[in-house]
């Protein structure tokens, strides 16, 4: 065996076993989802008339507001440095019928960040305005973002952030049926 494959050997070795320790200290991150909404949409009584259009649960109120919460881990913090996190989303349809639009948007919203952490700030960006929702792929709602100086032990915590969910493209054109759609949110690095 030459030199150049034992060093090579050598540094597969290394590289896995870097990428064990590595994957030991990550820990998945959970978004917490409470809440769901059922669109009221009124029966159309009279030849001629159609439907307003757009419907959205803004009025909704606890159980039915949708209302996201959850915790990002010191180990996670720490791989993405600076670049901090984004809360995505999309659809899955239960039927759904493509003419009807879906979007949403955040309404509030609280961060903080513990442990020992000199400086740090955090804090809850964008997603104010309905942002349409795909089938096809994840679009960011909001975005957390840190800095400071990591120390120790610590841990993000973001709660109250409640999404507004709009549907659009309502008509008398669409078929009557009910349509319904799961929307996914999950958190990766921006």
């Amino acid at each position: 065996m030459n030199n150049h494959s034992l060093k090579e050997i050598i540094l597969k070795r290394y590289l896995y076993i870097s990428l064990l320790i590595i994957s030991c200290y990550v820990k998945g991150q959970v978004v917490n989802v409470t809440g769901n909404w059922t669109a009221s949409i009124p029966a159309i009584t009279e030849a001629g008339n159609n439907y307003s259009g757009t419907y959205d649960n803004s009025a909704n109120t606890a159980p039915n507001q949708i209302v996201l919460s959850g915790s990002i881990p010191d180990s996670v913090i720490k791989l993405l440095s600076s670049s901090g996190a984004k809360i995505t989303m999309r659809y899955v349809s239960n039927p759904w019928h493509s003419s009807l639009g879906l979007s949403a948007k955040r309404v509030g919203g609280t961060a903080s960040i513990s442990g020992l952490c000199l400086g740090c700030t955090v804090s809850i960006n964008g997603g104010t305005t309905y942002i349409p929702i795909s089938s096809a792929t994840d679009v960011t709602l909001s975005t957390i973002t840190f800095s400071g100086l990591l120390g120790i032990g610590n841990h993000i915590t973001y709660s109250g952030i409640v999404v507004n969910t709009q549907i659009s493209g309502v008509s008398v054109t669409i078929p009557a049926s009910t349509y319904s759609a799961r929307v996914v949110f999950t958190i990766v690095a921006n």
